[in-house]
């Protein structure tokens, strides 16, 4: 019997799907499929973190399509490939997909598309992750934005997103299933060691986490995201970008959801924070090698430094500065880390120490469980001072100033650095001035002095602006 296939990608979820909706609306049995990809050179495999969060969202997925009378097929290897084996496998007659946004899946949907098409199998891609399409925002003249500011008035002013589908509440199955893997084994989570349980303890992924998620943010914390978001000691931001991340809830459901409880001024922060992240694959879509090219081409001359030491010295969180090494071991150990304080641990990585920006952006891709290739890209070279709209070359944050502004009470460091925690509040963001001092073997002093890398960074960034 024909069949139409829905490929799953970074949209693990049945509710407010578009490509499941497609295949249950062609008429024909579905056969659903996820695909691991760790061959296409152009495209990028998921990192460590992430893989830990795929098995567990796979997961998930799987026991609500046994739910609905179905199941999740999965298989591996090169995805154009595996696809169009499975089309012949299955009879399949349509095949549907919900659209991503990096130029090398753009590229491989397109050859999947065209090789499909010359068996005579139709190929749809729909819009499920974002509010709008990179297409569908553009300045006065047809150009794609470069400031935040105006991309998002613009955005504000088209319609606002539609209404969230529905989940599915059965899906025709084909008589034969064809092959599946065992996820098992494909070994996503880590085991040797096994260094996940931080994870674990924090997090629920699948679409019901996601769900349960964003009501205990709208119902706790909305009402105080505007004032209080920018404190890593609080829990105040929803902390649904892993769940965003893979599609187990949609954009649109989060905006629908958001404005049901009315307008406010927390509301549209919120918003604005999902702005950021169409900005990012706004950015993504017309500028494809973000994450790996300097936006702004004057940067590629910028005199970055080869310290290892110092690389691994904030990889463990052993930096001598409380804020940085607290939102690294957050990041170690949860899979995760407060916005502010990743702003701040970019910039003492790219200003402070003058490391390449790119340097950051591997290392987060293979430690957050939200890695997303928008959001790192766009967020790493808008703290180096290399992308669009990025915050000024002397805008170089004091991790101490930072940390005695934004965790006043120095809660948040007491909790990822609990060797500090025994400090008064007045020197737990500068613990060398602590009485009697610390060992160095408790914590180490700073491994650079701010004043001094201050300068020197706005040195380099002086001649970068010379020699343009």
């Amino acid at each position: 019997m024909p069949s139409s296939i829905v490929w799953f990608r970074n949209d693990l979820r049945l509710a407010d799907n578009p490509a499941l909706i497609a295949g249950l609306g062609s008429g024909h049995p579905v056969v659903p499929v996820y695909v691991l990809d760790e061959e296409t050179e152009s495209t990028r495999p998921p990192g460590a973190a992430a893989r830990w969060w795929l098995h567990h969202s796979l997961q998930s997925l799987d026991a609500f399509l046994h739910a609905l009378g179905s199941r999740l097929i999965l298989r591996r290897g090169p995805a154009e490939q595996v696809i169009a084996a499975l089309a012949a496998e299955c009879d399949a007659r349509t095949v549907y997909w919900n659209r991503v946004y990096d130029q090398g899946s753009r590229e491989r949907d397109t050859r999947l598309k065209q090789a499909l098409s010359r068996r005579s199998v139709a190929a749809e891609s729909l819009k499920a992750n974002l509010l709008f399409e990179p297409w569908e925002v553009t300045t006065q003249a047809g150009a794609p934005f470069k400031v935040f500011t105006a991309f998002w008035r613009a955005c504000r002013n088209l319609p606002s997103p539609g209404q969230p589908l529905p989940a599915p509440k059965r899906l025709p199955a084909p008589e034969a299933w064809p092959a599946s893997d065992r996820l098992a084994a494909w070994r996503l989570p880590p085991s040797a060691p096994d260094w996940s349980g931080g994870l674990g303890a924090s997090w629920a992924p699948g679409e019901a986490g996601a769900s349960a998620r964003l009501v205990a943010f709208l119902d706790e914390a909305m009402a105080r995201y505007r004032e209080a978001r920018d404190m890593p000691a609080a829990d105040a931001t929803s902390r649904l970008s892993p769940h965003i991340a893979f599609g187990e809830i949609s954009a649109r459901q989060i905006w629908r959801a958001a404005t049901a409880r009315g307008h406010s001024a927390a509301t549209e922060k919120f918003l604005a924070e999902l702005g950021w992240r169409e900005f990012a694959y706004h950015l993504l879509f017309h500028f494809g090698d973000l994450g790996q090219r300097n936006f702004r081409s004057e940067f590629d001359a910028f005199p970055w430094s080869n310290d290892g030491t110092a690389v691994e010295a904030w990889r463990r969180g052993r930096t001598g500065y409380p804020i940085v090494d607290a939102g690294m071991r957050q990041l170690w150990t949860t899979g995760w880390m407060h916005n502010r304080v990743r702003m701040i641990v970019a910039s003492f990585l790219t200003k402070d120490l003058l490391i390449d920006w790119r340097v950051g952006e591997k290392w987060f891709w293979d430690t957050l469980v939200d890695a997303d290739p928008a959001n790192n890209a766009a967020g790493w070279q808008w703290v180096a001072g290399s992308g669009a709209d990025a915050q000024p070359y002397f805008r170089i944050f004091n991790p101490v100033l930072q940390g005695e502004k934004f965790d006043p009470t120095g809660d948040y460091v007491r909790r990822w650095v609990p060797e500090l925690a025994g400090l008064p509040a007045e020197t737990i963001h500068r613990p060398w001035t602590a009485e009697p001092a610390l060992p160095p073997d408790i914590y180490p002093e700073p491994i650079v002095d701010h004043a001094v890398a201050r300068t020197r960074a706005l040195e380099a960034f002086r001649g970068l602006r010379r020699a343009s």
